[in-house]
């Protein structure tokens, strides 16, 4: 750790104390040569975009789309819509297509019982498409509504950069004339590299549960009584699915889905945890399946090897000569405020004296006069403690509301003054007022 944060002196800073000497910041771009159409990297805890190429064009997800379809998943058990053990309908269609093996599937029959676990597993580790339809159709009654679902999710999870089609990320072409109504038959699911990494950063951040089933190696998927198809982790960055695929594992990877059509390219997004850092990956049209888990390494090593999370401002510190706020109306004229936490954040490496620190009180909280109002509370909101950087590229987030800060809160509560408190006061103030008139005036003789 930089010795930045180790000397009182240099951590007591402002956003009003900006460092001469800085080290300028490097083109992120430039120092990856990576063979995608458009990729991004960001810190899975704050989102803070650390890499980014081309993260706006919108471009088909393949599979990738499957994350929208687990989040609804997910979403549906916790409401109680459905539960894991419950038994899932598999219709003609689905049962048709799951015979399909120039198409990721499992066998499905439907005179043969599976339940939304073992479906869910089958999806989650082996893309199976089929397997997808049938719990669309059983969390929605059809797959054309579960699509009004994860539209209606993506605008609320704020992805901008969005269409869904299906269910699955196949293209509509590949569904044989059963592609979900309302939809053109050739279309396919379409999203941005930035909107891709929000769905991720939702989906783990909300479900992180789906790490336990999406780093399963291999697995038996049971088809029928005495039947039984070995499913092989699409995510070849997992270790152990077999020995030839061992070249492209990588330690600390937690997920997440692959994908993979003619339009879309070989596509993954990724997510890989070590010590306190957790990364999100996306690169979207690389050339070839193996390509996609190089490229995703490049931009993990990228991370891991230039960023590092530090612990920036320890519980407690506020900037100096800005520890007390003015009060009004209360028993105590000023009161003391503290953060309630130690304020963290990824910084790249070299780079730790170009961060400084902004108070920023809620002047909702304030009268016009900057004093806050009593009564209150000790560990009342008064505010946010921002870091700040000061290089010459500003920091970019996953979303505008997103930033390094911590909650400032009062360190003691202060009571509402009494009736006559008040008056003395004004009294006070009164006579100090004539005072400071009467010397004003007696100076003015000389």
């Amino acid at each position: 750790m930089s010795n930045f944060f180790k000397k009182p002196l240099l951590v007591m800073m402002s956003v009003a104390l900006v460092l001469t000497f800085y080290i300028q910041p490097q083109n992120v771009e430039a120092s990856i040569d990576l063979n995608a159409d458009a990729a991004i990297l960001i810190d899975a805890d704050s989102g803070k975009i650390l890499y980014q190429k081309q993260i706006d064009s919108v471009l088909p997800i393949a599979s990738m789309t499957k994350m929208m379809s687990q989040y609804l998943i997910f979403e549906a058990v916790e409401a109680g819509i459905i539960s894991w053990d419950q038994e899932v309908p598999i219709s003609d269609f689905a049962a048709e297509l799951s015979h399909d093996k120039s198409l990721s599937n499992v066998s499905l029959r439907q005179d043969y019982a599976y339940t939304v676990k073992e479906l869910y597993e089958s999806v989650t580790i082996y893309s199976a498409n089929a397997s997808m339809i049938a719990l669309a159709d059983l969390i929605a009654g059809s797959e054309t509504e579960f699509v009004k679902m994860m539209n209606a999710k993506a605008e609320e999870l704020g992805l901008e950069d969005y269409e869904f089609v299906n269910s699955t990320g196949l293209n509509n072409s590949d569904l044989k004339g059963n592609h979900p109504g309302g939809t053109s038959p050739d279309a396919e699911n379409v999203l941005s590299a930035r909107a891709t990494a929000k769905l991720a950063y939702h989906l783990i951040h909300n479900y992180p549960e789906i790490v336990e089933t999406a780093t399963i190696p291999t697995k038996d998927f049971q088809t029928g009584p005495d039947t039984f198809e070995t499913m092989e982790n699409w995510n070849w960055m997992v270790s152990g699915i077999k020995p030839d695929l061992e070249r492209f594992a990588y330690d600390g990877i937690e997920g997440l889905k692959t994908g993979s059509t003619n339009t879309a390219g070989a596509a993954f997004t990724g997510v890989a945890k070590r010590g306190d850092l957790r990364l999100i990956a996306v690169v979207m049209r690389t050339p070839t399946r193996e390509a996609r888990f190089v490229e995703t390494a490049k931009l993990f090593d990228y991370g891991f090897n230039r960023f590092s999370q530090v612990e920036v401002f320890s519980e407690g510190f506020v900037p100096e000569g800005e520890d007390l706020i003015p009060v009004v109306g209360g028993k105590d004229r000023e009161v003391g405020v503290t953060t309630t936490a130690p304020l963290k954040s990824v910084v790249r490496t070299g780079e730790e004296e170009n961060y400084s620190s902004q108070l920023v009180l809620d002047q909702s909280q304030l009268d016009e006069e900057g004093r806050l109002q009593a009564p209150f509370d000790a560990g009342h909101k008064v505010g946010t403690l921002e870091l700040v950087y000061d290089g010459e590229d500003a920091e970019e987030f996953l979303y505008s509301n997103q930033g390094d800060a911590v909650d400032v809160v009062t360190s003691s509560a202060v009571e509402k003054a009494g009736w006559f408190s008040m008056t003395m006061r004004a009294v006070g103030g009164f006579f100090s007022g004539i005072w400071t008139g009467v010397v004003d005036t007696v100076k003015g003789w000389f």
